[in-house]
């Protein structure tokens, strides 16, 4: 899944540095530090210990049709195929084979994405370790017996501002030619709090919605004039029929709803792993205090800056049903993975990702500061006006659902003077 580094950031963390953890900010120096060592630390995220049964012979894989072991692999990683998002735009070591008539199709859970080329040799994998990040691997579509391989090539370009130099997954939207190719022009890294009218250029988008702009489903026929590709056909997509040859394709689908969803996870992942790694590095190498990073964190796991959704949204498949049944449910049924999709992601503004591998895999000095910051924004001892997006019955929501099926936000939040100030 690496990149050519097309993509330009648009929200980036910057943070009150000083000469050594300027140098920090170097993604290979930050990997090789010593309280780190990325590269030669054994990962313990999913893929790598499916593989470990494929080894073992505990776990088979098998090739179905055109698309060889895909099927198989989600099943075993436990990735829905309603999940399915489809990328035209040639950024991938598989470019060349990618295009508007031959999409790379991705799919993704919590914590890890699938990547497919029709007619590529591999099958690309990103799976976030709980401690270590992204990790990349790649399996082989012609071994009889397949293992995943690690493929750290691809940090060259998932380890930068966009990813806040810990290697991880970013959603770029860039202005695509008719072949795919980006053209020379404004490119964006897109997250929960971007503007819906700059997202997902190079993507194909279907689902309804109410706004009158968007990049995807969009091809750059003239370079002097790239934002004459976006027009109401474009915007307003339900079918991808005759768009390209389905052959192999397991859906024929790019669900609105699980864009906005991975946009979301993507950039939260990325900060867990950051905060998680200035805890292990120490302030003083990593220029900031422990609490500005957890602050960064909770402003981005609560939705403070959310981009408003511009009315009821919807996708093609049954991704929004399925994503929602997973996950705890506190006594009253509810759960941070019910959608909004009216005006914002989610019904309860909290990130589902609280209940990862990678939240838990926060050092403990690391997560008492995250939860320290979640106690002064949710029991509004925060007062800045910034915060008022949270109202009232949020906050009181979120806190009485993590109290339930939480327990160690449940255990930190009793302690706390004021439970029921909101």
């Amino acid at each position: 899944m690496a990149h050519k580094g097309l993509i330009l950031a648009v929200a980036l963390w910057i943070g009150s540095v000083g000469a050594v953890a300027a140098q920090l900010q170097h993604p290979t120096l930050l990997r090789n530090h010593p309280a780190i060592r990325y590269d030669s630390t054994p990962s313990n995220d999913a893929v790598a210990k499916l593989n470990e049964k494929l080894k073992s012979g505990e776990v088979t894989l098998e090739r179905r049709g055109p698309s060889g072991y895909l099927q198989s692999v989600l099943e075993a990683l436990h990735v829905p195929v309603e999940s399915q998002l489809l990328v035209f735009s040639k950024t991938s070591f598989q470019a060349p084979k990618i295009g508007p008539k031959n999409p790379r199709a991705i799919y993704f859970g919590d914590t890890l994405a699938v990547g497919w080329v029709r007619g590529g040799e591999v099958l690309e994998f990103v799976a976030q370790d709980p401690k270590q990040g992204a990790v990349f691997y790649t399996m082989s579509q012609s071994n009889d017996k397949p293992v995943f391989e690690r493929n750290d090539s691809c940090v060259s370009c998932h380890a930068s501002e966009a990813t806040h130099y810990v290697p991880g997954q970013f959603i770029g939207s860039v202005f695509p030619g008719v072949d795919g190719t980006t053209m020379y022009g404004p490119a964006y890294t897109t997250d929960h709090r971007s503007p819906f009218e700059i997202r997902w250029g190079g993507w194909f988008v279907t689902g309804t919605h109410q706004a009158a702009r968007h990049m995807g489903n969009a091809v750059a026929a003239d370079p002097t004039d790239l934002s004459a590709m976006i027009t109401p056909a474009t915007v307003h997509v339900t079918s991808l029929e005759g768009k390209f040859d389905p052959t192999g394709y397991l859906s024929l689908n790019s669900d609105l709803v699980a864009l906005i969803t991975i946009e979301h996870q993507a950039k939260m992942l990325n900060l867990l792993t950051r905060v998680g790694w200035e805890a292990r590095i120490g302030e003083k190498e990593s220029g900031r205090t422990l609490e500005q990073a957890a602050a960064e964190l909770v402003d981005y796991l609560l939705f403070i800056d959310e981009s408003p959704l511009p009315g009821p949204i919807k996708g093609t498949t049954r991704f929004a049903e399925v994503f929602s049944s997973q996950g705890p449910r506190d006594s009253r049924g509810r759960s941070l993975r019910d959608l909004d999709l009216d005006k914002r992601l989610l019904k309860y503004p909290c990130s589902y990702l609280i209940y990862s591998e990678p939240f838990d895999g926060l050092p403990e000095n690391a997560k008492s500061a995250v939860y320290a910051r979640m106690w002064e924004v949710l029991s509004g001892k925060e007062r800045d006006k910034r915060y008022a997006v949270l109202t009232p019955a949020d906050r009181q929501a979120i806190v009485e659902i993590l109290s339930e099926t939480k327990p160690d936000a449940a255990a930190y939040f009793a302690e706390q003077k004021g439970l029921n100030t909101y």
